[in-house]
């Protein structure tokens, strides 16, 4: 007997890439499960696959920087905590000291959707009730109807899982002037930041206020105390773009309409960001 739940949930994350560094993704959950019926005549019920499966794939995964086996560089344990330092792309640097809850550690040379399929399956499978034989995950971002990033970030004033320091989003942009879309516009930030992490001012610090990480010299530095414990990271200063407010979706687009607002000021601005899928903020400017 198979039982099906498309779009279980999505899980928001971050990936080591030893060509792009950290690569905000979104992908949505298709879940198939493979079994005999139970005694309620049911594979699993649907309350505790939404419930139980998706807790799960939250707990592993979600909101979390994933590392794979083999990065340029190394992933040091220190108890509750480990520190990560690492090359990237054309000798860019990203290094990070966080809570060991922040990291998801993948036995694989390369995160892709593939690896983390088998890695959900090898998480979710000895949870599961022994009527269950198989399953089978398939992985897959939103139909983008526009321009997408992908983005990094850390919201230390959040009182969940977003403020640890490293976990993004793969996210559609939309933009219009006086009611007409800009394609050109939703490109050109796109373009920029693409692969980019986001930081907000507050959280900068010098490079001799860091604790348990090395800094390059052309590194920017940031660090804060959250609900979780102590986070603190320094990255090469082309892979960054420092906002001057938190960087929620609701100030990310804030400040994406006040940016083009600036240089179209003549015209009515409609910024349209999204946090993943099918979610987000929309700003007037």
């Amino acid at each position: 007997m198979i039982l099906f739940v498309n779009a279980l949930t999505v899980i928001d994350f971050s990936y080591l890439c030893n060509k792009r560094g950290a690569v905000g993704e979104s992908w949505i959950v298709d879940l198939t499960l493979h079994g005999k019926l139970n005694k309620e005549s049911m594979v699993l019920d649907f309350g505790l696959v939404k419930k139980q499966i998706k807790g799960i794939i939250d707990e592993c995964i979600d909101h979390k920087l994933a590392l794979p086996s083999q990065i340029n560089g190394e992933v040091v344990s220190h108890g509750d905590y480990k520190t990560l330092d690492c090359t990237f792309g054309d000798e860019h640097h990203l290094a990070m000291s966080a809570p060991n809850q922040a990291y998801c550690l993948i036995d694989s040379p390369v995160i892709d959707e593939q690896a983390v399929i088998d890695f959900l399956i090898a998480t979710i499978m000895p949870q599961l009730p022994s009527n269950i034989d198989k399953i089978e995950i398939e992985l897959k971002p939103e139909h983008s109807k526009s321009f997408y990033y992908h983005y990094s970030h850390g919201l230390k004033k959040h009182d969940g899982n977003c403020q640890r320091i490293i976990h993004g989003h793969r996210s559609q942009l939309g933009v219009s002037l006086d009611g007409m879309a800009m394609p050109s516009i939703q490109k050109q930030w796109a373009d920029k930041w693409q692969d980019i992490y986001l930081a907000t001012a507050e959280d900068q610090i010098d490079s001799s206020q860091l604790k348990h990480v090395q800094a390059k010299e052309s590194d920017l530095c940031f660090a804060y105390s959250a609900a979780q414990g102590y986070f603190e990271m320094a990255i090469s200063n082309d892979r960054c773009d420092i906002l001057p407010v938190d960087t929620t979706v609701e100030c990310i687009a804030a400040y994406l309409a006040q940016q083009i607002k600036a240089e179209y000021g003549e015209s009515n601005v409609k910024v349209t960001a999204y946090e993943g899928v099918a979610k987000g903020s929309i700003c007037y400017a």
